[in-house]
C-alpha cells in the first residue's frame, strides 16, 4: 500500500484544497492529511479562524482523506517518522526547507516529495485571510 502525506492550515476550505487532496490521493492507495495545530496556524497566518479541532472535522467531512490527524507543535518532522509515507504531496504555493529534507535523507525514509503543480482557479487562503485582516484594521 503507498501512503501520501500532505500537509496544511485548512482554515478555509476551498475549492482549490479539494482539488488538491485529490490530486495528491490520486498517487497512491492512502492519503493522510495533517492539518497544522492551532499554534503553528498562528504563527503563519497571524489570526486562527478556525481551531485544529475544527479544522481537522473539515477535512474529514470531504471524504477525501483516509486518515485526518493534528500536526505536532514542537516538530513537524514527528508526524512523517510516526505516518512513514511513500510520498509527501505538496501544493504549488507550499515550501519545505533544506534542513526538513536532510531529515529524510537521515531518517532512511524511502519517501518521495512531489509537487502538485497545477493550481484550481484562482482560490487561495492566503489572499482571504489579508483581505479579512485589512477588514478588521
Amino acid at each position: 500500500m503507498k501512503k501520501v502525506l500532505v500537509g496544511g492550515i485548512f482554515s478555509v476550505l476551498h475549492p482549490g484544497h479539494m482539488f488538491f487532496l485529490k490530486k495528491a490521493k490520486s498517487l497512491g492507495d492512502f492519503l493522510i492529511v495533517v492539518v497544522s495545530s492551532d499554534r503553528t496556524a498562528l504563527k503563519k497566518n497571524g489570526v486562527l479562524l478556525r481551531t485544529a479541532r475544527e479544522r481537522k472535522l473539515r477535512v474529514e467531512k470531504t471524504g477525501i482523506a483516509d486518515r485526518v490527524i493534528i500536526g505536532d507543535d514542537e516538530d513537524r518532522f514527528r508526524v512523517v517518522e510516526k505516518e512513514k509515507p511513500d510520498i509527501i504531496a505538496l501544493g504549488y504555493d507550499q515550501r519545505i526547507d533544506g534542513g526538513f529534507r536532510k531529515r529524510i535523507k537521515e531518517s532512511g525514509l524511502n519517501c518521495k516529495m512531489v509537487r502538485i503543480k497545477e493550481k484550481f482557479k484562482d482560490y487561495s487562503s492566503s489572499k482571504f485571510l489579508r483581505d479579512k485582516k485589512r477588514k478588521r484594521a
